[in-house]
């Protein structure tokens, strides 16, 4: 199975009939405090009520993150914070940020353990987060997922670790007033999450999957994040794509894999993922470009409604 659309932009199909643009039908994209500030007015970009994840790097203040998350929410848009556990010193320090954010409206967390190796205080992860009471209130709440396993939750290679968290989350969705979904890592090949979501079926987690895609961008940038962010066998791809001198230079287009994995929902509707998350790694305006080129009314922008 082809992978990767190299093909230039006049010769890309808009959709693969209804399929692509069913699937991509509220698909969400995440931002951080400064790529956003280089985004005029969101409307002009992202379609009506699009959730908008604020990714929280170690170090951002968190008058930053409720700056953007307040100007984002104002355009109209749905806004889905980062919660890291472990660079929230205790329980007072994620008290304060959940009432900074519910003073401006927000309503929605991604709770995740976080990219550092050794917490700063009280939490490690985000069972520990959900378990708090913190975020009772909130409309909707995203654990993290991850398709290829997570070499820091199972250095072993297995994903044993990862899928007993999972199953503790979709636990503790059944008794959660908050709707929850499983948001995952960016992956690259299509076999292998189909695989998986089946996998996530077949042993009662019934968590919704909001899985994530790379959007556009330079391969030798893809290559840097997936070294940085630990994804698995879809970098081998990535890598012999790099070996073809002729391809490198040309950018990775999202296509295939979405194109595969929404022929197979159209297949199978009941199959476990419910919407698709973006990581505009090369760029937000891009990434937005790329679903209106390719989702028909899916990538329409609010002020072009």
């Amino acid at each position: 199975m082809a992978l990767f659309n190299f093909r230039a932009k006049a010769q890309t199909p808009a959709t693969s009939g209804g399929a692509l643009e069913a699937f991509l039908t509220g698909y969400s994209i995440e931002v951080m405090p400064r790529t956003a500030e280089k985004v005029e007015d969101f409307r002009e970009i992202l379609p009506t009520g699009t959730r908008v994840y604020i990714a929280h790097i170690e170090g951002t203040p968190i008058e930053d993150m409720v700056a953007t998350a307040r100007r984002i929410g104002d355009e109209g848009f749905s806004v889905m914070p980062h919660f890291p556990a472990r660079i929230i010193k205790d329980k007072a320090t994620l008290t304060d940020w959940v009432a900074r954010y519910k003073d401006v409206g927000v309503r929605q967390g991604l709770l995740l353990a976080g990219g550092v190796a050794q917490p700063h205080g009280d939490f490690a992860t985000s069972m520990q987060l959900l378990e708090s009471g913190a975020f009772d209130g909130f409309d909707r709440l995203h654990v993290a997922g991850h398709p290829e396993g997570n070499k820091d939750i199972d250095p072993d290679g297995s994903d044993k670790m990862v899928m007993e968290a999972a199953r503790w989350k979709s636990a503790f969705a059944e008794r959660c007033d908050a709707q929850m979904a499983m948001a995952t890592q960016f992956c690259f090949d299509a076999e292998p999450v189909i695989a998986w979501v089946n996998r996530l079926q077949a042993e009662g987690i019934k968590l919704p999957v909001h899985i994530g895609v790379a959007g556009p961008a330079k391969l030798q940038t893809l290559i840097k994040f997936a070294i940085a962010c630990g994804v698995g066998p879809s970098l081998k791809v990535l890598q012999k794509r790099a070996m073809d001198v002729s391809k490198l230079l040309l950018p990775y287009e999202p296509t295939d894999v979405l194109t595969a994995l929404a022929a197979h929902k159209a297949a199978n509707p009941d199959f476990g993922i419910e919407q698709v998350h973006f990581f505009p790694l090369g760029g937000i305006k891009s990434n937005a470009q790329w679903v209106t080129e390719n989702g028909g009314a899916a990538g329409k922008p609010a002020r072009a409604a």
